[in-house]
């Protein structure tokens, strides 16, 4: 495994209580940061803490609450004197039909949490960063936002967003030391497959090469580089983890 020197850096890694986000958190821990777990569960946030030790510490945190994101922000900021990483890891899966069924509920719920829910927690950690003129964010998207699912236009949708709002935001930054990327990683074996049908599973294990789905861990490694300050120059770019799937 390579190690990065991220001693004395402080992480936010938001959707940190279980898969992806906290496999990284656990390879950010191991590379030294202090980081701290943002999620809405609060029971897997306390496990996840108690897991990772003395270096975590945790915050429920709903991340369409972006009165309550800034505020937390805030006073993890006060706390550790400053963010020097946020991995943005969040999201839902929502519900699969057909665009023309689509629940409209449904349809605003996955754009709030994946899409909305990525702007507030950008923009709360942004100005820590912007006045220490140094910071790494990375934001996981999705294959889907690259190439679309069927059957998922919502997920799909949202996280072609999310990948065009990590565009803008890493050229906005590029006069600071400040590098912001995206993830799109295909699907992992997590607790966001409890929301799709079998059969939609099956047919997203079909369209990867590799033939199996991704391991959280490879998502750390990846994401363990991208916030180093070995990322010295890389910004506003999107990282594919799709397994060979991805042909962009």
């Amino acid at each position: 495994m390579n190690s990065y020197d991220l001693h004395n850096q402080t992480a936010i890694i938001t959707g940190g209580a279980q898969g992806i986000g906290l496999a990284i958190a656990a390879r950010l821990v191991a590379s030294g940061a202090r980081v701290s777990l943002w999620d809405i569960d609060p029971p897997a946030l306390a496990a996840a803490t108690a897991r990772l030790g003395d270096a975590a510490s945790s915050l429920v945190v709903d991340i369409v609450d972006g009165d309550a994101v800034a505020r937390a922000a805030a006073e993890v900021a006060q706390s550790h004197g400053g963010i020097d990483i946020l991995v943005h890891s969040a999201g839902i899966a929502g519900k699969n039909a057909p665009l023309d069924e689509y629940d409209p509920a449904e349809w605003r719920r996955v754009i709030d949490i994946d899409l909305n829910g990525t702007f507030y927690v950008n923009r709360a950690v942004v100005p820590f960063m912007k006045a220490a003129n140094y910071g790494r964010i990375v934001n996981i998207a999705s294959i889907a936002g690259k190439e679309g699912n069927p059957n998922a236009a919502a997920y799909a949708a949202a996280k072609g967003g999310v990948i065009a709002m990590t565009k803008a935001l890493g050229k906005e930054l590029a006069k600071y030391d400040i590098a912001v990327n995206a993830i799109t990683p295909a699907t992992a074996k997590t607790r966001i497959l409890d929301e799709l049908k079998p059969e939609f599973i099956d047919y997203m294990l079909s369209r990867i090469p590799r033939g199996r789905f991704l391991e959280v861990e490879e998502a750390a490694s990846m994401v363990a580089w991208l916030v180093s300050r070995e990322n010295s120059f890389t910004t506003a770019s999107v990282f594919d983890l799709s397994g060979g799937r991805a042909t962009y």
